[in-house]
């Protein structure tokens, strides 16, 4: 993949939004500035939902786009940041409410990880997300359906079931299964199991009112395969791979590497985290001493590329992807398109992750006929 200028620059921003130690010189010792479309670099943003990362990179340059457009993105990161106050009220006023109702559950993803950032607040906020072991999640979805205003289908197979309260987009999650290969679902299980059963945390403090997240030891294989599961079967966008690097970052010394290589073995994913490694450190800029098991090799580098290229085609949850189809047609024509859209990412996946690659793609598919044959 060659990106192009815009690409290039949009990429330096992103860097220097998430590490302070990138200098803003760096950003200015490239001969294509003057030919860079800053129209384009906000688009960029918007796209991989990263406009606050991309603003802090240009309060650390010397290059700001025209003043009506800094002005622009000003005001979408001031909603942001307002957004982000707002939710994370929310989520203090849920978790006591929860609390007092006898049920104990974990922030996952969002508000949880956005602690990580230097600029929490301009991080685009998302669903509230919270994981539960099987008796709290029951208990959590007869609470809920008190005080949703608009409650939606259970997914049976991931536990997943998902409310409207207050306005705000709120998740539970029995289990954080990502439909990878069987052998990484059953770790995640595992992982998760004992996190309850040892009640592992750490605490995120909002208003006095103390929130559980998952370990750092536990967050990162969360996170990481929350970002398969999507880079697999959907699309994702920058925002899951900062998110990613801010929080191994934020942890780089408290995270039981042994611990971590062990589990990523037996998932069978070592192979994927070199590579998206190389990807957050010779892409995003993350210092190499803080990514687990990075490599420089240029067969990482190569996979790396590839993944980017991925990334910004499809821009953040396949934003940048047709999905007119699912207005236009009935089911059986919707799950044919789609499919072959999954089909045709999972060719170009092949070249990436074979063996992976793969095994998704079959599970997948064995998964869509059992579904379609219940529904006959």
């Amino acid at each position: 993949m060659t990106l192009d200028n815009n690409q290039l620059f949009f990429i330096e921003l992103v860097k220097a939004g998430l590490w302070a130690n990138v200098e803003s010189t760096e950003l200015c010792n490239h001969g294509f500035l003057e030919t860079v479309d800053w129209d384009k670099v906000y688009q960029l943003a918007e796209e991989q939902s990263v406009i606050g990362v991309v603003l802090a990179g240009i309060e650390r340059s010397n290059v700001k786009p025209l003043q009506d457009l800094l002005l622009q993105w000003i005001g979408e990161v001031q909603i942001i940041e307002q957004q982000n106050l707002a939710l994370n009220e929310f989520v203090a006023k849920l978790n006591e409410k929860l609390r007092k109702a006898g049920i104990y559950s974990l922030l996952v993803k969002g508000q949880g990880v956005a602690q990580c950032y230097e600029k929490p607040l301009w991080r685009a906020t998302g669903d509230v997300d919270l994981l539960l072991d099987n008796d709290n999640y029951e208990k959590a979805k007869t609470f809920l359906s008190t005080i949703s205003s608009e409650v939606h289908k259970e997914n049976a197979f991931d536990l997943h079931f998902s409310a409207i309260v207050k306005g705000w987009s709120l998740e539970l999650h029995g289990s954080m299964r990502s439909m990878l290969p069987k052998k990484t679902d059953e770790e995640i299980d595992n992982i998760q199991d004992d996190a309850f059963r040892n009640r592992k945390k750490r605490i995120w403090k909002q208003n006095e009112e103390e929130i559980s997240l998952p370990c750092a030891d536990d967050d990162v294989i969360f996170v990481f395969t929350h970002i398969l599961k999507h880079f697999f079967h959907y699309g994702i966008g920058l925002r899951q791979v900062c998110d990613w690097s801010r929080l191994l970052y934020t942890y780089k010394d408290e995270l039981d590497l042994a611990l971590l290589e062990s589990r990523l073995n037996t998932m069978g994913l070592m192979t994927e985290w070199k590579a998206f490694g190389a990807l957050a450190v010779a892409y995003l800029g993350m210092p190499a001493g803080a990514m687990p098991f990075y490599s420089s090799k240029e067969s990482w580098r190569r996979k790396a590329r590839r993944i980017l290229a991925f990334i910004m085609e499809t821009g953040n949850f396949g934003h940048n992807r047709d999905t007119s189809y699912y207005n236009k047609y009935p089911r059986i024509v919707r799950e044919i398109i789609s499919l072959g859209r999954h089909t045709g990412d999972s060719i170009r996946h092949f070249f990436i992750f074979p063996l992976d690659a793969i095994r998704i793609w079959g599970r997948m598919v064995s998964c869509g006929i059992s579904d379609a044959l219940k529904r006959i």
